[in-house]
């Protein structure tokens, strides 16, 4: 299936607790949106063979980012912004920067409880695409990270998504808020929103036989 073309070009950001999914989000968002994805964790294992997620590093990584996601909104590209937008002075740069260059903008927070949160990070499949470059957790750091992230308050606009669901569930989330903001086409969302299989709505009895008395069933 063809990718979705957006109208204008978005910058879509993420928050949530390591292992909440932003990743395994991201990954599928550019696999069905024109949208380039920056990823902070492979830039890191680019630059550094052995990271150490300190302040000084964490700089770099974020400068990068910054500057090819400024770079593709300057394109006209829209662009998955896959890192944690933790802290409410960053979500307002990325703001900014989208507004600078024309762009809308779009913060996904994927919820879901801080022990399932961290059971994901102890299970990572360094194999898998989302996993190979993850951050390796302890509860220590696990909630360290916790302690400094800054739950989006009443003057963002962001759509919650749960952490728990499949991708098909988040994508409709996602596809809708885009919709609502004027960014898709209805016959867009008619066409990659999953909708409900038809089913048998009054089960035959007796099987094997056809029930003439069942047939007129009318579904406004």
């Amino acid at each position: 299936m063809a990718k979705i073309s957006i109208f204008k070009p978005v910058l879509i950001c993420l928050y949530g607790y390591p292992g909440s999914g932003k990743s395994y989000v991201a990954r599928n968002l550019e696999d069905v949106l024109e949208a380039a994805r920056v990823s902070a964790d492979r830039i890191r294992h680019e630059l550094f063979s052995r990271p150490r997620y300190d302040a000084q590093e964490n700089a770099v990584v974020t400068h990068l980012m910054n500057y090819m996601a400024e770079e593709f909104l300057r394109a006209g590209v829209s662009v998955v912004y896959d890192t944690n937008a933790m802290r409410s002075g960053q979500r307002r740069h990325l703001r900014t920067l989208a507004r600078k260059h024309h762009a809308d903008h779009l913060l996904v927070w994927l919820q879901i409880d801080a022990d399932n949160a961290f059971g994901r990070t102890q299970k990572r499949d360094r194999r898998t695409q989302d996993d190979k470059y993850s951050e390796d957790q302890t509860r220590a750091s696990f909630e360290q990270q916790m302690s400094l992230m800054q739950n989006p308050g009443s003057d963002e606009d962001y759509l919650v998504v749960s952490g728990k669901h499949t991708f098909v569930t988040q994508k409709n989330a996602i596809l809708n808020r885009l919709y609502q903001l004027g960014l898709v086409s209805a016959d867009t969302i008619q066409g990659h929103v999953a909708k409900p299989e038809l089913v048998n709505l009054v089960p035959n009895p007796q099987a094997g036989r056809v029930d003439f008395s069942r047939r007129n069933i009318n579904i406004a």
